[in-house]
C-alpha cells in the first residue's frame, strides 16, 4: 500500500497549471503591448478618406483628399469617413484578437481583450 507523502494529492498539477497561466498572462500582456504599437489603416471612397487606427483602438490619423471635398454634397464626404474609421477600428480589433490568439490557442475568453 502506497504511503501518504505530505501535502495535497493533486496540487502539482495545480501548481503547474498556476505557472501556466502565469506564462500565458505575461505573453498576453507583452502581445497586447506590442499590438498596441502597430497600426492598421482602411480608406473608402476608392482612396478618398484614409483612416489609420493604433492597437489601442484608437484614431490616430485622417487623410481626405481634395477631390473628396465638394461643398455642396457634404454627406456623401462624412460617409466616407465614418466607413473608413469603422473598418479601420474593426481591423485594429480583428488585429488585437489574431495576435491575441496565438497565445490563448483559440480559446474565446470573453472580455480578456
Amino acid at each position: 500500500m502506497a504511503k501518504f507523502r505530505g501535502g495535497m494529492p493533486g496540487m502539482g498539477n495545480m501548481n503547474n497549471m498556476i505557472k501556466q497561466a502565469q506564462r500565458m498572462q505575461e505573453q498576453m500582456a507583452k502581445i497586447q503591448e506590442e499590438a498596441e504599437a502597430k497600426t492598421v489603416e482602411a480608406s473608402s471612397g476608392g482612396g478618398a478618406v484614409t483612416v489609420v487606427a493604433s492597437g489601442k483602438k484608437q484614431i490616430v490619423s485622417v487623410k481626405i483628399s481634395p477631390d473628396a471635398v465638394d461643398p455642396d454634397d457634404v454627406e456623401t464626404l462624412e460617409d466616407l469617413i465614418l466607413t473608413a474609421t469603422n473598418e479601420a477600428l474593426r481591423q485594429a480589433e480583428e488585429m488585437i484578437a489574431s495576435e491575441m490568439g496565438k497565445v490563448t490557442g483559440g480559446m474565446n475568453i470573453p472580455g480578456l481583450f
